[in-house]
């Protein structure tokens, strides 16, 4: 216990556990935590309760002058009042004060001294204050010693319910954020990759204010230096692309690419535990261990071995460690400005060709659609692959409207001469229950390809529905792949398939008309 003080958040608990060591959090989460436990490979079990995932219905923002002519207002951004912010942050006081004792994270959020903001979570779990101070960056002794104020506060008060009755609420639980007080207010959810998404939303929107671009996407670096930035949505391979033995990991989420490069938003990384192998992913299993918090997973009671594939609970299990476990870490971690820029797709329709080049245009319109398809499963079999639209690939946490991060990709791609690869990890020879998954090895192969080189002056064909330009040939790729339509035996059925898929983009795409480039209109598919 120290006497470190948080008074002037309205907090008057005595006992606050600030930047505590690692073990002083597993000691403290196995004697007041339910379901803490310790894994065999020293991981903190810990479980999160009812809220297993993210609750993006629930996330507000309030309404204020200062900012609410900037944010992009709708589903993602739901305008709350001040009064309201101030009820449930209230709430949340009134919950932290009622405990015995506090926990507080200071932290950064960003890799370059001269973006960075400095974040103070205070919470009531053990589990809470190790996951951020994974996710955070971590401060030396002396920078914590000189922390002073923080730029953001985080109160979690996520054991306690808001008030569904309160004008604005829709449920128990609402994650609200503040601008103008530059705070953020958790209540009904005790999933901590709402603290995370937090911080994250923060600097998607002051990034953009400073013409920094922040983006949802992994980053490497490779032996000669050279930086890639990789996106994707959930199951298109980012995370395992991204942990490539032959390049420095950077991050694997959180980026910000500014005048002097990119850099991490984040210390840590919070990957999916959901069928993880050491085969499949070494180093993210073995960068679970001391230190590591393992999030709603399942194990033996006697051995206390994890069971990757037991959904039980929930299927987003999930795991947080500091950047540092993984053995190919770039630290500090930032880098120089981006080569390539690659955007995957796990296209299920087998429409998409597993590797094409993108014009500045088309790379703004692809960043804006966000495109992946997920497979739909129900107890009476298989329907229909389900497109799934994220703007600039992290719909849940923009802030302005996507057409400004789409400005501030395309001219930074311009400036420092980026090239834009679309890669599709998905379906080839048919959509699914037809075709089959891309071979990871192919997909490797093409990003060695864009990585060392060879497809950057490469000869092309021209797809003639969605105008892409397709490398003719890619080094430990069968040629026969590269063209989709060449691997559907069933000719008319992909000519179908294309044209369903080339109206979700468009029709998709109509929401961001207004304000979009015509150039950026034109670049998508042709109907």
């Amino acid at each position: 216990m120290t006497e470190f003080s948080l008074k002037e958040h309205g907090i008057n608990v005595t006992n606050i556990i600030r930047n505590a060591a690692p073990a002083v959090l597993y000691e403290l989460a196995l004697r007041h935590e339910k379901g803490s436990a310790i894994s065999s490979n020293g991981a903190l079990v810990a479980l999160s309760g009812a809220k297993t995932g993210r609750s993006p219905k629930d996330k507000r923002v309030v309404d204020e002058p200062t900012s609410s002519g900037n944010i992009w207002w709708g589903n993602v951004n739901i305008k709350l009042d001040e009064h309201t912010f101030q009820i449930n942050r209230e709430r949340a006081i009134d919950y932290l004060n009622t405990r015995d004792f506090l926990y507080c994270v200071d932290g950064f959020a960003g890799w370059d001294p001269q973006y960075r903001i400095k974040v103070r979570i205070i919470c009531a779990r053990a589990y809470h204050a190790l996951f951020m101070q994974n996710m955070l960056i971590r401060p030396t002794v002396e920078q914590l010693k000189d922390f002073g104020s923080p730029d953001y506060v985080i109160f979690n008060g996520g054991a306690f319910p808001a008030n569904r009755y309160t004008t604005g609420m829709t449920s128990t639980t609402t994650i609200d954020l503040n601008f103008a007080a530059r705070e953020f207010v958790i209540l009904g959810t005790q999933y901590a990759g709402e603290m995370k998404k937090g911080v994250f939303t923060i600097m998607h929107y002051l990034m953009p204010k400073q013409g920094v671009l922040s983006m949802h996407c992994s980053a490497t670096e490779g032996e000669k230096g050279d930086t890639s930035i990789l996106f994707g949505l959930s199951g298109t391979g980012k995370t395992t692309l991204s942990a490539d033995p032959k390049r420095k990991l950077i991050g694997d989420d959180e980026h910000c690419w500014t005048d002097n490069g990119i850099f991490n938003v984040e210390g840590g990384c919070y990957a999916k535990m959901i069928n993880l192998t050491e085969e499949a992913e070494p180093d993210i299993f073995r960068a679970i261990r001391f230190g590591s918090v393992l999030e709603n997973v399942v194990y033996d009671e006697h051995s206390r071995v994890v069971d990757y594939t037991n959904t039980s609970i929930t299927d987003n299990t999930r795991g947080s460690y500091p950047i540092e476990y993984i053995p190919n870490a770039k630290l500090p971690c930032v880098g120089t400005h981006p080569d390539n820029i690659i955007f995957l797709t796990c296209d299920a329709f087998g429409v998409l060709p597993p590797v094409s080049k993108l014009t500045p245009e088309q790379a703004m319109y692809h960043f804006i659609s966000g495109y992946t398809a997920k497979v739909a499963g129900t107890e009476m079999g298989v329907k229909d692959p389900e497109a799934t639209f994220s703007p600039c690939f992290s719909g849940p946490f923009l802030v302005w409207h996507p057409t400004k991060y789409a400005e501030l990709l395309a001219e930074k791609m311009k400036e420092h001469k980026a090239n834009a690869w679309l890669v599709n990890t998905g379906w080839s020879g048919g959509g699914y229950g037809v075709g089959s998954r891309m071979k990871l090895k192919y997909t490797r192969a093409i990003i060695d390809a864009i990585h060392n080189g060879e497809l950057a002056g490469a000869a092309t064909t021209e797809d003639p529905m969605f105008g892409l330009q397709i490398p003719n040939a890619v080094t430990g790729v069968p040629s026969e792949l590269l063209i989709a339509r060449s691997t559907w035996a069933d000719k008319a059925a992909y000519d179908a398939a294309a044209l369903r898929l080339a109206n979700l983009f468009k029709t998709n795409f109509k929401k961001y008309e207004e304000g979009a480039a015509p150039g950026v209109v034109a670049a998508g598919p042709r109907l």
